[in-house]
């Protein structure tokens, strides 16, 4: 579904990514980590089309984007949902009308059907009822699930999250996790996580890539990461050994 080959990307001179290539397969949960600064939004923006390499390609779903046009981009964008960091919801809109936006944006969907579609996505992120609400009356993990239900409401092919559980308590960490494992399941959707989040990247990962110092240091599942004999990976990943054992309590 998604594939880089040996992409490069520099910022003013600045190496940022160094000869990344990544093949993601249809309906697999890809975990990104790695520290702060090491190229994991960056990624998500090139896979996107937001960015485009300084060198390599991107392919999406079969066709090579790294030099399309905008309205080429576009339309593939609509075969994506993104679900930022900090959810990026329109103020001024109500929560049934930030999750109606892409519809009105990019289809002909009528308002009936678009009015329909809102109510179920809303309904599949455990958000029923709340389309007259507005984004300040919500909490952190409310907004989150707006973000995800506006995402998946045109049924993408590929679902972008950046850092979904930033800022979330361990409960509603988990809720997330749990939303990130179903939409798979009931929108078949290719998924690409980037988190710093070890207990969440173990909790719903097929497999985790590491990016250090530009590159990808190491890939594999959950259980061959957290037994990597890599000293860069096994640093990284003990910080957060002990978050993931009390999410692991709290799952139980």
């Amino acid at each position: 579904m998604i594939k880089l080959i040996n992409v490069n990307m520099n910022f003013r001179g600045k190496e940022i990514l160094k000869d990344i290539s990544l093949t993601i397969e249809q309906g697999e949960i890809m975990v990104i980590i790695g520290p702060s600064g090491s190229g994991k939004s960056t990624l998500l923006r090139l896979i996107i089309g937001l960015l485009q390499p300084t060198a390599g390609e991107v392919w999406v779903n079969g066709r090579e984007i790294s030099h399309m046009n905008e309205d080429e981009l576009n339309k593939i964008r609509l075969e994506m949902g993104m679900v930022f960091q900090y959810s990026a919801l329109f103020d001024s809109m109500s929560v049934g009308e930030n999750v109606a936006f892409g519809l009105r944006q990019h289809t002909a969907m009528p308002e009936e059907e678009i009015a329909r579609t809102v109510r179920r996505k809303l309904r599949m992120v455990g958000l029923r009822g709340q389309e007259n609400a507005m984004p300040n009356e919500l909490s952190g993990g409310m907004k989150k699930r707006v973000s995800l239900a506006r995402a998946i409401a045109i049924n993408p092919h590929i679902v972008l999250y950046d850092e979904p559980t930033a800022g979330l308590d361990p409960i509603m960490s988990n809720t997330i996790d749990r939303l990130i494992v179903s939409t798979r399941r009931m929108i078949d959707a290719t998924s690409v996580v980037v988190t710093h989040d070890m207990a969440s990247a173990f909790s719903i990962a097929d497999r985790i890539a590491m990016i250090y110092g530009g590159g990808i240091v190491e890939i594999g599942t959950p259980a061959m990461i957290k037994q990597s004999e890599n000293p860069i990976v096994a640093k990284f990943i003990r910080g957060a050994t002990g978050i993931a054992e009390n999410r692991g309590r709290s799952r139980a």
